[in-house]
């Protein structure tokens, strides 16, 4: 495919080329990265070298979440739910809304392409720490006073992923 891979948070490339979506970025890094943490996992062991991967991308999910609010202008509830709801498009994830006002947004999701992606490509082990390790510090770079629940993840096994946002005062 020609392209370029969008960087989050970045501007498409004035030529005009096609930006791949954030799942197809996923698959793509989880191509590129599973192999290496299985190398490193030889030498250091498997869970350190998933840990070394996750706290990366914890660390860089953090400052995207500053650069979203920077770039949106404001970091209220309402921000956050439109940058979170865009992780959705396209039928990547099924989602009941259970509660949104300007200090709580809560749903669960029923169905993650993610995780069927990651288990086709035999992976799945692996997602947590490419992926779903991501949505705290996310909301933490976004606006520090919005607080992330989450007791259960599809990635890990359960029937459902349990997001909450609320706003402390």
């Amino acid at each position: 495919m020609v392209g370029v891979m969008a960087i989050a948070g970045t501007q498409g490339d004035p030529m005009n080329k096609k930006e791949i979506s954030l799942i197809e970025r996923r698959i793509i890094e989880a191509q590129t990265i599973v192999p290496l943490i299985i190398a490193f996992g030889k030498k250091v062991g498997l869970e350190q070298a998933k840990a070394i991967v996750q706290r990366n991308n914890e660390e860089s999910s953090r400052a995207y979440g500053g650069q979203c609010a920077a770039t949106m202008g404001s970091n209220l509830m309402a921000n956050l739910a439109e940058e979170v709801a865009s992780w959705g498009e396209g039928g990547v994830l099924e989602e009941d809304i259970l509660e949104h006002d300007e200090r709580t947004y809560a749903f669960n999701v029923t169905r993650c392409l993610y995780v069927e992606r990651y288990e086709d490509l035999g992976v799945r082990k692996f997602g947590y720490c490419l992926s779903c390790c991501r949505d705290n510090p996310f909301v933490e770079g976004f606006n520090s006073k919005i607080k992330f629940a989450r007791t259960q993840t599809i990635m890990e096994g359960a029937p459902y992923c349990d997001f909450r946002y609320t706003l402390e005062d």
